[in-house]
This record gives structure tokens, C-alpha cells and sequence, in this order.
């Protein structure tokens, strides 16, 4: 998951192709993107199975590039994340619309819950172990990525989701993250853990602490308010890799919830009517829904 989705143009691409754009123009028009890197994208995208490549013309041969269910079920990861930039990043210059739900008519906001007890969950809800599959060194990447200059973005073509993809979309950014959840404070503890270069962790903490995600308090680096509610967008992104990226001895990670006792299984539900979300049923006005040219994927 940290190898495909660790990325700031591979999220944005989904982000697109979830909101309907098919076509290597619908891609440039939308995204300031170099041809060169959206074709290593593309490329890439396809071969990962989240994309799916379709002629639609001969003499020229053109393609479309549908999502596939593997990359229309990244809609709660887009979901989770669209709320948390929504109401922790109201600063940034377009901001982002309310959230519609069609199935109660109403402007919600997504909630975590517990598929076994429906009930709302935190981060301070749930136990963490590895599973049989699971381990630091087994899920940590084995590539960088480069974060892109915000210079290089031409104005009026910002990110839907702009300071989120500088600081989940890349690799170490994310496990840095992972790792301040289950408790890990001090650079050398981040350092033994993720074998992280010291230089790539010294930047990517200093871009978390910037942000406001981490606090540096006395040595230690500490979750905020805000670096906590980037809770849904990790389970989300946990549980779309556990879905789609089985390992033959087991899973990598397993959740408990301490309130119910189960084995914890997140569902998104709507604050308004509680009910469970689908994709096709995410709206922005005047956005198509997250799904406009798919049908759901099952929960």
C-alpha cells in the first residue's frame, strides 16, 4: 500500500478518475502534471491494477483509463481525506465543499465506526499488534519518492487536497505517521523502527511539525489535534491494503476494539442519518459524486 499509494500524483489521479476523468486530456486539463510523469503514472497505475486500459479510437489508437474495483474502493481513503483537509485546512485558497449525502439529503460529515457494534471509534478505541504478515521491516517502503515543489504548480491549478498530498503523499511521510500512532515520540525511535535515511526523517518530520500534524515538545514528537484526526484516513488506507494486498501466512496488522471486543472492521457512516456510505452516494455541489461513472463497490 505505502508503494502504490505513497505518492502525491498517484493520489491525485485517482482523485480525478474517481470524479470521472478517463482520458489522458481529461488528466492534463485538470491536474498540472508534466506529460512525462503522467504517463509514468498511468503506467504505473495500470500494472498496480488501479486503473484499466481501454482503446477507445484506432488511427491513432487512443485509451481510456477506467478505475477498476481496486481503484474505485479507494473512495473512503478520497472521503476521509477530503474531510480532514475540509476542516483542518480551511485556509487554503479554494476551499473544498461540504460534503452531500443522497441517500438522506443531507450535508454530512463521514464517522469511523465498528462494523460489529456500530459504534463511533477513535484511535484511543483500538488495539494494535502485528499480524502473521506483519512487521517494521516486511511493510516499510523500499523506495522515495521526491515531494513536489509547490513552485512547480501553476496558479489556478491547485490540488483538490493540497496539504495533504505534501504530507501523506509520500512514502516516509506516511510511515512516519503510522509510527507516532502507536506511540513512538524521540528521532532515534522513529529511526530504529522505520530504518529510515537520518536525512529523509529529519525532513519529513520537520514538513509533519510545519504542518501542525506534530507538536516537538522537549526531544519528543508528539500528535496534535489535527495530526490525530488523520486517524480515518490511515484506517481507511490500512484496510483498503489488507483488502487488496493479502499475504498467504496473514494479515499485517491486527485492529481490536476495546469497547466491543471484536476485531475491528471500520465502515463510514453519515453523522446526519447514521447510515453506512457509499461511494456512489458522495456528493459535492456542484462535483459529481465519487463515483459517477461506477457502480459502488461492496463494504
Amino acid at each position: 500500500m505505502l508503494g502504490v499509494l505513497g505518492d502525491e500524483w498517484t493520489l491525485l489521479i485517482a482523485q480525478q478518475a474517481l470524479l470521472g476523468a478517463t482520458r489522458y486530456g481529461d488528466f492534463t486539463t485538470r491536474l498540472p502534471i508534466s506529460h512525462a510523469v503522467l504517463t509514468r503514472r498511468l503506467s504505473a497505475m495500470t500494472d498496480d491494477g488501479l486503473l484499466a486500459r481501454l482503446a477507445y479510437q484506432d488511427k491513432p489508437t487512443r485509451y481510456a483509463y477506467q478505475t477498476t474495483s481496486r481503484g474505485r474502493s479507494l473512495w473512503p481513503v478520497l472521503t476521509s481525506i477530503w474531510e480532514w483537509e475540509r476542516r483542518w485546512v480551511p485556509e487554503q485558497a479554494h476551499r473544498l465543499p461540504t460534503m452531500h449525502h443522497v441517500a438522506c439529503d443531507a450535508d454530512f460529515a463521514p464517522l469511523i465506526t465498528c462494523r460489529e457494534c456500530a459504534e463511533p471509534v477513535t484511535e484511543k478505541d483500538l488495539t494494535v499488534r502485528w499480524g502473521p504478515s506483519g512487521s517494521w521491516p516486511r511493510s516499510m517502503p523500499v523506495e522515495s519518492t521526491r515531494r513536489r515543489s509547490p513552485s512547480a504548480k501553476p496558479s489556478g491549478q491547485p490540488g483538490l487536497f493540497p496539504e495533504t498530498m505534501s504530507i501523506l503523499g509520500n512514502r516516509w511521510s506516511f510511515a512516519v505517521l503510522v509510527t507516532a500512532f502507536v506511540g513512538t515520540t524521540r528521532f532515534n525511535d522513529f529511526a530504529d523502527q522505520l530504518g529510515a535515511p537520518p536525512g529523509s526523517l529529519a525532513d519529513r518530520l520537520q514538513i509533519l511539525t510545519a504542518s501542525g500534524v506534530l507538536s516537538s515538545v522537549g526531544g519528543r514528537y508528539v500528535l496534535t489535534e489535527k495530526g490525530r484526526a488523520v486517524f480515518p484516513v490511515l484506517i481507511t488506507a490500512l484496510q483498503w491494503a489488507q483488502r487488496w494486498f493479502t499475504a498467504p501466512d496473514g494479515a499485517a496488522v491486527l485492529l481490536r476494539h476495546t469497547l466491543c471486543g471484536h476485531a475491528f472492521d471500520a465502515v463510514l457512516t453519515c453523522d446526519q442519518c447514521a447510515g453506512p456510505l457509499r461511494g456512489a452516494e458522495v456528493q459535492s455541489i456542484p462535483q459529481p459524486t465519487l463515483e459517477d461513472t461506477a457502480s459502488a463497490v461492496p463494504q
